[in-house]
């Protein structure tokens, strides 16, 4: 506690030999961050410069990679402090930010992805419509309640624990997730129950709103020519793979806060880099391989690239 400021400062005790290690984690975690930006911005630019990725589902896979982006920037560049610094701390009200910021744009990438699920079973089950339903006003508005709603939700749980009273000022991680709540004193029943609608909410209805969805493209494209159903494949499998890596990770992310110290140190610190090392890296490796247009505008790309070296 810093008593002339009355900062209240919490230690990241999730990291394994930080001072041993430290540089190596510092150059592994630079680098793998540049390559998360490069990666994700390399796709955007290509949806944001040809006209024929200025489609619906091309707007959403945008998104879905603007908000990955955004994710890692608000873990790596911490991240890369604490490895640097000698003792790994965060002030509490910065704890909670970083808290806001990691779930409401974890709930988002589940909101958008059932949003794509919804852009697929319009453009292969209603093709005739899909002009007249999926317009720039409704993808607008599904965008802005893709990452308003969740918004929302979390900052209603931080505003409920700013002025809870600390008992605990180490935190099992290295940064801050769920398992903020065992640095409370008290738990509090409002918030559990607040928490649990909210993940409802904005998790478990858009995953079976993604599985009923795709369930009916399915159904639908079983009994359809083998076009129907080679078009399907190539649009919603990339959809799909994201969205089992998300859940496995999500469900990791609620599960080990409920464990506590029973789960080893670095078993834990394995799982956390698998959460942001792998998955923002797996989105557009998935969509630049998978999606045929995209994939062909970065053969281009390279094609070009190649050519001026």
């Amino acid at each position: 506690m810093d008593d002339e400021l009355n900062i209240t400062y919490i230690t990241l005790d999730g990291h394994v030999e930080v001072h041993k290690y430290r540089y190596l984690y510092f150059v592994i975690m630079l680098t793998v961050y540049i390559l998360i930006i490069c990666c994700n911005f390399t796709i955007v630019c290509l949806i944001w410069i040809h006209n024929n990725l200025h489609e619906p589902m091309y707007i959403f896979i945008a998104a879905l990679l603007i908000n990955s982006v955004v994710s890692t920037s608000n873990i790596y560049p911490k991240l890369l402090i604490d490895f640097m610094s000698e003792k790994q701390i965060i002030s509490y009200s910065t704890c909670l930010f970083q808290f806001f910021l990691f779930y409401s744009l974890g709930s988002s990438e589940f909101l958008l992805l059932a949003v794509m699920a919804y852009d697929r079973y319009v453009s292969i089950c209603k093709p005739l419509q899909y002009p007249t339903i999926m317009t720039k006003t409704t993808v607008s508005i599904f965008l802005c309640l893709a990452w308003l709603v969740p918004a929302c939700h979390i900052a209603v749980l931080v505003i409920m624990s700013v002025d809870m009273k600390l008992c605990n000022l180490t935190l099992r991680g290295i940064f801050c997730n769920n398992s903020i709540y065992n640095l409370h004193c008290v738990s509090s029943r409002v918030r559990s129950i607040f928490g649990v609608i909210t993940v409802i909410i904005t998790a478990l209805f858009p995953l079976l709103f993604i599985l009923f969805t795709y369930t009916r493209i399915l159904i639908i494209t079983y009994r359809s020519c083998r076009n129907v159903r080679k078009k399907a494949a190539q649009t919603c499998l990339p959809h799909l793979l994201v969205l089992i890596s998300f859940s496995c990770l999500c469900a990791y992310d609620i599960i080990i806060v409920r464990l506590g110290s029973e789960f080893p140190k670095t078993a834990r610190l394995i799982m956390t880099l698998q959460m942001i090392l792998y998955h923002p890296l797996f989105n557009p490796i998935i969509y630049g391989l998978k999606m045929k247009e995209i994939s062909k505008h970065l053969k281009k790309l390279f094609c070009q690239t190649k050519a001026i070296w």
